[in-house]
């Protein structure tokens, strides 16, 4: 982080950047992507293989068609807004679209059931992005996706609980849950279907295991980038 104490950037991380004319200069970018967007709009810390001095980032817009990968220069990142800091700011109880936002509306519901299961969790997608940035990118079909973060296997009650969650109430905005392990990240709702077995998302590629938290031949962590 420029100018700033070093810290680890992981995948969902939210960076601003130093310098946006030079990094839109330095990139071939769609035309969306030009640096008085990129002057407002946060790149998002996307899951790839470390490379030394770079970060791997997606750029994004206001419509789903608009997203591009890109490379960062650690240099670049001037701020951080991590998903987790996103639920601790709770900025979805004073947007001024919350009530006609179901993203936002069931966000406010399931808060405090997280926060009192004493999760370490977070916003991610076009609700983090919104919340975060003050760029409005939801609509009423928006997901709600959300992070939870697990060195350790869940315990039963709070699977059980995460799970619940998936299943909503009529009207709400479909609820997505990551969990992020030390060795990668998987899809809730897979696990739910499938019993245990998911498709592990990591720095080196998909993994299929029954065990995410110690799936076979993949590193033991798998840390983006660490910031200057």
């Amino acid at each position: 982080m420029h100018g700033a104490t070093a810290r680890a950037l992981l995948p969902h991380d939210l960076l601003w950047l130093v310098d946006p004319p030079a990094f839109a200069g330095a990139n071939a970018l769609p035309a969306w992507a030009g640096a008085e967007w990129l002057a407002r709009a946060p790149l998002v810390v996307r899951r790839d293989r470390i490379d030394a001095g770079r970060i791997p980032v997606g750029l994004r817009g206001t419509t789903r068609a608009q997203r591009h990968a890109a490379w960062l220069p650690r240099a670049q990142v001037a701020r951080v807004v991590t998903p987790g800091m996103i639920a601790r700011q709770a900025r979805w109880r004073d947007h001024p679209r919350r009530l006609a936002l179901p993203a936002l509306t069931v966000l406010a519901r399931v808060a405090p059931l997280l926060d009192d299961a004493q999760l370490n969790w977070g916003v991610t997608g076009g609700a983090g992005f919104t919340l975060a940035s003050g760029i409005d990118v939801l609509h009423p079909g928006s997901d709600l996706d959300l992070l939870v973060t697990a060195g350790m296997p869940l315990a039963p009650q709070t699977e059980r609980l995460l799970v619940a969650l998936l299943d909503g109430q009529p009207g709400d905005a479909r609820i997505d849950i990551q969990v992020s392990t030390p060795a990668g990240a998987f899809a809730l709702r897979e696990r739910a279907r499938t019993g245990g077995r998911v498709l592990l998302r990591t720095a080196n590629g998909p993994v299929l295991c029954e065990d995410p938290w110690h799936p076979p031949a993949v590193a033991p962590h798998d840390h983006a980038m660490t910031a200057p």
